[in-house]
């Protein structure tokens, strides 16, 4: 038995200081220490040796155990400052490596047609408001001169929340609230998003829409037309070809659309301006006076002009996209253009 006990202290020592990893160390240790490893069983056989011996074996039996402890604890400090060194490594700080550069970003296309419409209707006085997405038909259609009956209150075209509640189809449900609470001189516009039931080339169910609106005394036709022309010439630029056509809207009279040369195919006529060579650009006219009696103001010593323009519209003929939807898909390769 002692040269069993030997022998295996031997083969221990050897075969731990071999280990290259925690996981085999601790399966060295309970095959050599556990209650069933190699060491225990040695020491159970100690019952069969004559008295004499049983001393002397014992006590070189707990050496040997003492010894394969000591070792096991010595490889273990040696594996986990391996460890920890290996970890330093891969985690450690390469400051001779060039710094990583942060992507630009940049503001979307609609937000940069917003701001500049903003800034061109600014530098002549019209001031920026704003309102709830959410509105009521009262300020939506009612007080807008928009009868019960008019197509654009079915849900073919409006989307409805609930009963009397809807999102709102344009934004001059804003115009009558700021009348509301305003005596003339009024010049605002009102930029935000709005929402009707259409989706085409040329049209989203949510779209980005501005109104504007000037009250004040002797307001004509010809200051909106003036108005309108600056805009487009500073907008689009000088070579722009603009044309007005009548047209009826339930809160202006007389009314008009306008339309610009369309940028995409430079008149030759495509998909985004049905081929036409022109592109319908907004609505306008002159305030009915339907709509002044909703706000309290007094029709026979104000006039005043709105007109209304779709912010994503602009932005396809100004960049010549497409598409409308190509704003909306939020794909990079597109917006990193602009």
């Amino acid at each position: 038995m002692k040269a069993e006990l030997e022998l295996l202290r031997n083969e221990a020592l050897y075969e731990i200081n071999t280990l290259q990893d925690l996981q085999s160390l601790d399966h060295a240790r309970v095959k050599f220490l556990g209650r069933k490893g190699k060491v225990t069983e040695i020491l159970r056989g100690l019952g069969q040796v004559s008295p004499e011996e049983r001393p002397i074996l014992g006590q070189l039996a707990n050496e040997v155990k003492l010894a394969i402890a000591e070792v096991l604890e010595d490889r273990k400090n040696v594996l986990e400052a391996l460890e920890e060194n290996r970890q330093s490594e891969v985690s450690a700080l390469d400051i001779t490596l060039p710094g990583r550069c942060p992507s630009k970003g940049h503001l979307h296309p609609i937000s940069q047609v917003t701001e500049d419409i903003i800034r061109i209707f600014q530098s002549l006085g019209f001031q920026v408001a704003t309102g709830p997405d959410v509105e009521t038909e009262y300020y939506n259609f009612d007080s807008l001169n928009t009868p019960p009956d008019h197509p654009a209150r079915d849900s073919h075209d409006t989307f409805f929340v609930k009963p009397g509640v809807v999102l709102r189809t344009h934004t001059s449900p804003v115009q009558m609230r700021v009348m509301e609470r305003t005596q003339p001189p009024v010049a605002v516009i009102v930029p935000g998003r709005t929402y009707r039931v259409d989706n085409d080339a040329s049209h989203s169910p949510m779209f980005n829409q501005l109104e504007g609106l000037l009250v004040d005394e002797d307001v004509t036709f010809g200051d909106l037309k003036g108005t309108l022309l600056h805009f487009v010439h500073a907008f689009f630029g000088a070579d722009t070809k603009v044309r007005f056509r009548p047209h009826f809207f339930p809160f202006t009279e007389p009314s008009a659309e306008m339309d610009i040369s369309c940028s995409v195919c430079g008149g030759q006529g495509c998909r985004v301006c049905k081929h036409s060579g022109w592109v319908e650009l907004l609505g306008c006219g002159m305030v009915h006076p339907r709509v002044f009696e909703y706000a309290g103001y007094d029709t026979e010593k104000y006039t005043g002009f709105a007109f209304g323009m779709g912010l994503d519209r602009l932005a396809v003929q100004r960049h010549a996209i497409n598409g409308i939807a190509h704003l909306f898909e939020n794909d990079l390769r597109f917006l990193e253009q602009f």
